[in-house]
């Protein structure tokens, strides 16, 4: 077993356990399960919309070359500037070289997925840049020098009392505040970081070819403030996140606030497709769109795991998890937690390294059941698990207990060896596995084939 197998099945074995843990993510869970059974009411035909956005996205990810380039065409004509990055390392020395030639002190940033993938804020940090998380649930994170927890709610693990006791360690206020007076107190602060940052960087929830835009979603206002504040704006975003047209938002915005978050659409919706125009009273100087590839093209090199670039990242599989909700977000140490995030990680980060990560899942089917664009994670997951095997990362002990095993099921005279009380003692003792964390296996004394001769000879 590896180190970060080893690391994920000790965490998750102490978070499991973890009883008021439990209650909080239950509590927050329940909340959006509520809002969401609302928010799917405005679909006249839920299962129609969702084949269609997976429609949608079957055809940008099968023609993903064409529309990246068509994109970077378009927004590059209205006067920003696209960077290809192959990975993580690539990401970050381009980001850091424009922070350098402007000479940045602070850096403003919205929530970002992708930009924890590349651990662009250590790397900032390194460089004696300050790196301000202007989201609310981020900025709680980074007070607490922790990473998100989930993919759109990133303190989702934090009671309102663990907050009032973070913000009363750091920032010094006042021990009891209210949701509302910590919310205050977070605002009057990061608007200083607006004014102040000389640069500001973004996601993008999707790419739109079409008209050579990135599409922004959010509830709080603090990526519209990062990208027209400073004088520069970043955009970093993976390269999965196209849909063919900007006439497909009507129907990706709403379904994504839907599965995120419940409501109907969120609160701020955006459309940047380049920096300030002659035209045009406010916005950046110079834009610049950096697109990530960093294993998502190992991805697209599959036929059937480039299903999961469909994700849109409502992290609607997550709270569907009955193994995330035990475990919690931070037991994967990985970016991206849940089934998406098994799915996805092993090709990120290397099979070899994560393909535990495929085996921590009951394969109930829920996170299908709730995806928004119907990826089939918990096939993918078996998928993975397929792959490890045949790149040959399964473990000595493990090919011997399957072999044994398959040699056992096709021998009829192999199963009606023996009594109930061997077959328990070598599926029980000899392979200890299956007993770590379950019940024993029982074996009935005769197998069915033995009673069926005894009964019709």
């Amino acid at each position: 077993m590896n180190n970060t197998a080893a690391s994920f099945i000790a965490k998750s074995t102490i978070k499991a356990a973890d009883l008021e843990h439990r209650r909080k993510i239950n509590f927050n869970i329940g909340k959006y399960n509520a809002a969401v059974i609302e928010g799917k009411k405005q679909f006249p035909d839920l299962m129609q919309t969702r084949e269609v956005a997976k429609n949608k996205k079957w055809n940008a990810i099968e023609n993903l070359d064409v529309y990246l380039e068509e994109f970077e065409q378009k927004i590059t004509a209205r006067g920003a500037k696209v960077l290809w990055a192959e990975n993580a390392e690539q990401a970050r020395d381009y980001i850091g070289k424009i922070c350098s030639d402007r000479n940045c002190k602070t850096l403003v940033k919205s929530k970002s997925m992708v930009t924890e993938e590349i651990h662009l804020n250590p790397y900032l940090e390194e460089r004696g840049i300050e790196s301000v998380e202007t989201d609310l649930g981020e900025y709680i994170q980074q007070l607490d020098g922790e990473p998100p927890y989930h993919i759109v709610t990133p303190a989702m693990h934090k009671s309102k009392e663990d907050v009032a006791r973070l913000f009363a360690n750091k920032l010094g206020t006042p021990a009891g505040l209210t949701p509302e007076e910590l919310t205050l107190v977070a605002r009057k602060k990061l608007r200083e970081k607006y004014v102040e940052a000389e640069v500001g960087v973004t996601g993008g929830n999707f790419i739109l070819p079409d008209i050579g835009g990135i599409a922004i979603t959010e509830n709080e206002g603090n990526a519209r403030l990062s990208c027209a504040w400073p004088k520069t704006h970043i955009v970093v975003v993976g390269i999965e996140k196209v849909i063919p047209s900007v006439n497909d938002l009507p129907m990706f915005w709403p379904l994504l606030a839907t599965y995120g978050t419940g409501q109907k659409v969120t609160v701020y919706n955006s459309i940047i497709s380049g920096p300030r125009q002659p035209n045009e009273t406010d916005g950046p100087e110079e834009m610049f769109v950096i697109l990530l590839d960093n294993g998502r093209t190992n991805m697209l090199a599959s036929p059937k795991a480039r299903e999961a670039l469909y994700c849109i990242r409502c992290g609607s599989c997550l709270n569907a998890c009955p193994v995330y909700k035990n475990i919690g977000g931070h037991s994967y140490e990985t970016t991206y937690s849940g089934p998406i995030g098994k799915v996805i990680t092993p090709y990120l980060k290397g099979l070899d390294e994560y393909k535990h990560l495929s085996y921590a899942s009951s394969l109930c089917g829920n996170c299908t059941e709730v995806c928004p664009v119907k990826i089939n994670l918990h096939e993918l997951l078996l998928d993975n698990r397929h792959e490890a095997v045949k790149e040959g990362d399964s473990s000595l002990a493990e090919r011997i207990a399957w072999k044994a095993w398959k040699t056992a099921s096709l021998n009829r005279a192999l199963l009606n060896t023996g009594n109930g009380k061997l077959k328990n003692w070598i599926v029980n003792k000899v392979f200890k596995g299956w007993t770590a964390h379950r019940s024993e296996l029982d074996f009935s004394s005769k197998t069915f084939n033995e009673m069926w001769k005894e009964r019709n000879g």
